[in-house]
């Protein structure tokens, strides 16, 4: 049976446990694909898990976007989503030293200051150094560039999230 066979078939509590985080803890989003069942393709359903984003409310995309952890931010690693503390380990953040640390919390602190939401990156494949230098360039975006860069984001965070689950 194909991925998107057993997808199709899975019962709605089943569906929502697959889907719940590809959004950083918005249920809601797994809960409105759950009635768009079947999907034709794992691409249908990664076209329609997409726009539920794009379409929401710019409050709700806001609440979701306040769902994402500070980088490299140590004492809350426990709060972490299996998906974050995953994603955050294999980029190395886990493993900074105490400057780099330190200016994490420091840009971290700065940006949700400015912005109103923690910085996103999607850190796949990403180093350490990448990630400070896209953090260190964006706190000097406009708030209105910024979050449209962090929906961006979001959405290659989810995307890698969704391949994660097409492997299965």
């Amino acid at each position: 049976m194909s991925t998107i066979d057993k997808i199709n078939k899975s019962s709605q509590s089943e569906f929502i446990t697959i889907f719940d985080n590809v959004f950083e803890k918005a249920r809601w989003i797994a809960e409105k694909l759950y009635v768009q069942k079947p999907f034709n393709d794992f691409e249908d359903l990664r076209s329609e898990i997409l726009g539920i984003f794009e379409r929401a409310s710019k409050e709700n995309q806001i609440k979701i976007l306040n769902s994402h952890p500070d980088l490299a931010y140590k004492t809350k690693i426990s709060s972490l989503t299996s998906d974050s503390q995953k994603e955050q380990s294999n980029a190395g953040l886990d493993k900074c030293s105490k400057e780099e640390f330190n200016e994490f919390k420091d840009l971290n602190d700065k940006y949700k200051k400015k912005f109103g939401f923690p910085f996103i990156f999607a850190v796949q494949s990403k180093s350490k150094l990448e990630i400070l230098n896209n953090f260190r360039q964006r706190i000097s975006y406009d708030v209105n560039v910024e979050f449209i860069e962090s929906k961006k984001q979001v959405k290659k965070i989810a995307n890698i999230r969704l391949n994660e689950i097409k492997k299965k």
